[in-house]
C-alpha cells in the first residue's frame, strides 16, 4: 500500500521541489552511519549541555523572588505570575518550535532559543515594572521551549535504537542542570545583587547555547531501529495532522496528564505538607549527612529527578515502553500512599519523598520515546512537542490540590487522588496503550 497522499504532500511542502534534499544523500547517509557511534554521541552531549544551560530559567527562579520583592515591594504572588507565564510559553509553544526543527533542522532553532534565553534574563536585570518582568518571562519561556523541544527531538532522531536512554539523558540535563550553578548564583545575588546575577548568568548561559548550536546537525534519515524485540516501532512516519487524528496519541496524552498532575499534586505542596506533618525543620541524619527534613527532601528531589530519566529510559529500551510505564507508575502510586501514611516520621519522609520523585521524573523520557516509536522519526520533534503540552495541562490542574486540601481539612484526599490517578495510568499502560500501539504499528506495516 502506498503512503497516504496527505503525508506525501506534507513532506513535499517541507522539502520543496526536492524532498531528498531535506535529509542527507545516500553518500552522506553512509558517511553519517560510519561516524554514528561517535558523532551522534557528540550530538547528544551538545543537547545535554544546552539543556543544562537553560535549567536555571525554571529551577533557579526561586532564588530571585525574595530579592525582587524586597527591592520593588511587589507581592510574591504578582512576581510568581512571571513564572507562570514562563512555564506556559515554554510548554505550549513547543509544537511550533518542533515543526521548525523538522522543517529547518536543529541549528537555527537553538541559535534563536539561546539568544532569547539570554535576552529574557538581561531584561529581568533591568525590569523596574511588573509588565517588563512578564515580557521577559515570555521571551525566556519561548527560548527555553525552543532549546528543550529541539534537544529532545534531536535525541529521538539520532538514537532510534536507544530512544529511552537518549531522551532520558537529555531530559536529565534540564532536571539536574541547575545543580552546579545554584550556589554561584546565590552567592552573586548576596554579594552583588540579583540584577547582576540575572545579567551575567543570562549572558553566559545564552552565549554557551548560541555557540554550541552551531555544532548541531540534522540526524540522517532511515537510521537503524531498535534491536530489542520488546520495543515496538512504527514502519512509517506520521505527520502531526495524522497524529492528532490518532486515538493512540490521545491515550498517551491523557496518561501524561494523569501522571504529571498526580506527581505534582504530591510534590508541589511538599513544604506545606512537611509543615502540617510538623517535621519541616527536624534534623535528619542519613549516612552522616545531617539536614532539616524538608531541605533533605528537596536535595533528594534534584538528584533523583535527574537520575530517574536516563535510568527508566534505559530500562524501557530493554523491556519495552509499556512494561516500564506500568512499573514506574505503580511505584509512584504506592510511594505517594506510603508518604501519606508514614511521612510523619522525618527519616521516612525523606526516604519516601525520594521514591516519589524517582518514580515521577521518568515521564520526560518515557513519553517522548514512546511517541517517536509510535509515529516515526521524521516528525519526532513536532509530535513529541504536541505531547509535551500535557505538562502545561497538568500544571493547570495542580492548584486543585490546595482547593481539595482546604475543602476537606487535610491532605488525605490529595494523596489518595494522586495515588489513584497513577494507579489508573499504570493499568492503562498495560491494558489500553499496549494493545492499541500493537494494532497501530501493525497497520503502519501494512501501509509502508
Amino acid at each position: 500500500m502506498t503512503r497516504p497522499t496527505s503525508t506525501i504532500s506534507t513532506i513535499s511542502t517541507i522539502a520543496g521541489s526536492n524532498p531528498a534534499a531535506m535529509y542527507p544523500t545516500s553518500e552522506g547517509f553512509r558517511e553519517a552511519s560510519t561516524r554514528s557511534d561517535t558523532y551522534r554521541w557528540g550530538q547528544l552531549l551538545i543537547g545535554i549541555v544546552c539543556m543544562a544551560m537553560i535549567a536555571n530559567l525554571q529551577y533557579g527562579w526561586t532564588l530571585f523572588v525574595n530579592p525582587i520583592a524586597d527591592k520593588h515591594g511587589w507581592s510574591r504572588a504578582a512576581i510568581q505570575v512571571a513564572f507562570t507565564i514562563f512555564v506556559l510559553t515554554e510548554t505550549w509553544l513547543v509544537p511550533i518550535e518542533g515543526y521548525l526543527v523538522d522543517r529547518f533542522g536543529p541549528r537555527p532553532v537553538v541559535l534563536v532559543g539561546g539568544v532569547l534565553c539570554g535576552l529574557g534574563w538581561v531584561l529581568n536585570s533591568v525590569a523596574s515594572t511588573l509588565p517588563v518582568l512578564y515580557i521577559a518571562a515570555a521571551i525566556g519561556g519561548i527560548g527555553a521551549g525552543a532549546v528543550y523541544g529541539t534537544c529532545v527531538g534531536n535525541a529521538l532522531k539520532w538514537f532510534p535504537d536507544r530512544r529511552g536512554l537518549a531522551a532520558g539523558m537529555t531530559a536529565a540535563g534540564f532536571g539536574a542542570g541547575s545543580a552546579l550553578t545554584i550556589i554561584p548564583i546565590s552567592a552573586m545575588i548576596h554579594s552583588h545583587g540579583y540584577e547582576t546575577a540575572f545579567l551575567y548568568f543570562g549572558i553566559g548561559q545564552g552565549l554557551i547555547v548560541f555557540l554550541l548550536a552551531w555544532a548541531l546537525t540534522r540526524a540522517p534519515d532511515h537510521a537503524k531501529a531498535s534491536n530489542s524485540r520488546n520495543v515496538q516501532q512504527s514502519h512509517r512516519d506520521y505527520a502531526p495532522a495524522e497524529v492528532l487524528r490518532s486515538p493512540v496519541f490521545w491515550v498517551m496524552y491523557a496518561m501524561f496528564v494523569m501522571v504529571a498532575a498526580g506527581g505534582l499534586m504530591a510534590t508541589a505542596q511538599l513544604a506545606p505538607i512537611a509543615k502540617d506533618f510538623k517535621i519541616m525543620d527536624v534534623p535528619v541524619n542519613i549516612m552522616g549527612l545531617v539536614l532539616p527534613a524538608l531541605t533533605f527532601a528537596l536535595a533528594i528531589d534534584r538528584v533523583l529527578n535527574g537520575l530517574t530519566r536516563p535510568f527508566f529510559g534505559w530500562v524501557s529500551d530493554k523491556i519495552g515502553r509499556e512494561q516500564t510505564m506500568f512499573i514506574a507508575f505503580a511505584l509512584e502510586s504506592v510511594g505517594i500512599l506510603m508518604l501519606y501514611h508514614y511521612g510523619q516520621n522525618p527519616i521516612l519522609f525523606v526516604v519516601l519523598t525520594g521514591i516519589v520523585f524517582f518514580a515521577w521524573g521518568e515521564i520526560y523520557s518515557l513519553f517522548p520515546s514512546t511517541c517517536a516509536d509510535t509515529f516515526g522519526s521524521r516528525y519526532a520533534a513536532s509530535n513529541a512537542g504536541m505531547l509535551y503540552t500535557a505538562k502545561g495541562t497538568a500544571a493547570l490542574l495542580v492548584p486543585l490540590s490546595s482547593v481539595l486540601a482546604a475543602a476537606t481539612g487535610s491532605w488525605q484526599a490529595v494523596f489518595i487522588a494522586a495515588s489513584a490517578v497513577n494507579a489508573a495510568a499504570a493499568l492503562m499502560a498495560w491494558f489500553v496503550l499496549r494493545p492499541m500501539r500493537r494494532k497501530h504499528i501493525a497497520q503502519s506495516q501494512q501501509q509502508s
